[in-house]
């Protein structure tokens, strides 16, 4: 008889997944994990009763996550991880030209985990010599530090839990100062068609701190109900309008070799369908 990891993220609905083989599985300091192997996705790690990514579609999230922003700022050297244990976030950063990237993650565990039973989330990522891993409270370093950077990539949990300070109105603020000028903020926003509270509610603080504060979208097979979204916000409102043409030479000088990602997904990821334009609208 097949196990399944039943999903509890949302109220009324909920996703299974078979377990092939639990590869591990303890409770850690801050939350519960789980590493186990799917034939549909291959080895998944959840935490808190929520698959948070697999090693068969992670790219698509990751590339998104980081690529777009990077991308579209065409110059970073600095750029702040907040959260990201597993490593896919620092592995697509460290793909462009930086010269410095730090990460903080409140759970060592997971980084420990994720680069012992799923190495090709970070491909060597944390023992880049570019890279500073923190296990820190991330909303305390944004509060406390005096560093600056040219992209903040917030690759949390869902708001819920150890993720909920995330998506406050005062660890926006404490980001939004430690940004260079013409920097660029992202963060994950959830699924609209499931988690419409979770967009309208923190989109607004992103609009009330950037001039330019916008969403785009990505389809994460994993993350059930529609298309998932992403948080971008920057005192530059060209980084958002920029055409193909000006990504897809970019992306042809920095020699990604990418699955999802591309300068035409770039561009059409921030057209919206009207109903995520009615919840950042604040209209529904």
């Amino acid at each position: 008889m097949t196990d399944w990891y039943r999903e509890t993220l949302h109220a009324h609905i909920a996703q299974e997944l078979a377990i092939d083989r639990v590869v591990y599985r303890q409770r850690t300091e801050h939350q519960d994990l789980v590493i186990f192997d799917n034939g549909t996705y291959g080895r998944v790690l959840a935490l808190d009763g929520v698959a948070q990514t697999t090693t068969r579609d992670e790219f698509i999230y990751h590339e998104m996550l980081v690529h777009v922003p990077l991308v579209a700022h065409g110059s970073p050297k600095r750029v702040l991880i907040i959260g990201g244990g597993d490593g896919g976030t620092l592995r697509r950063a460290l793909e462009h030209p930086i010269e410095r990237a730090v990460m903080v993650e409140l759970d060592r565990t997971v980084v420990d985990l994720s680069v012992e039973y799923m190495p090709e989330l970070s491909a060597g990522a944390f023992d880049d010599p570019r890279t500073e891993l923190l296990i820190a409270d991330g909303c305390r370093f944004v509060k406390e530090t005096a560093e600056t950077f040219d992209a903040i990539i917030i690759d949390s949990t869902d708001p819920v839990g150890p993720g909920a300070v995330l998506f406050t109105a005062e660890f926006f603020a404490d980001c939004k100062r430690l940004l260079n000028p013409g920097g660029v903020f992202v963060n994950q926003g959830g699924v609209p068609w499931v988690q419409s509270q979770e967009l309208a509610t923190f989109f607004p603080r992103l609009k009330a701190l950037y001039a330019d504060a916008s969403v785009f979208s990505a389809a994460v097979p994993l993350y059930i109900g529609g298309i998932m979204t992403f948080g971008f916000a920057t005192d530059d409102p060209g980084l958002r309008r920029q055409p193909v043409e000006t990504l897809a030479a970019r992306y042809r000088a920095l020699g990604l070799k990418t699955g999802y990602y591309s300068p035409a997904m770039h561009a059409a990821a921030f057209a919206l369908p009207p109903f995520v334009e009615s919840l950042i609208a604040g209209a529904a």
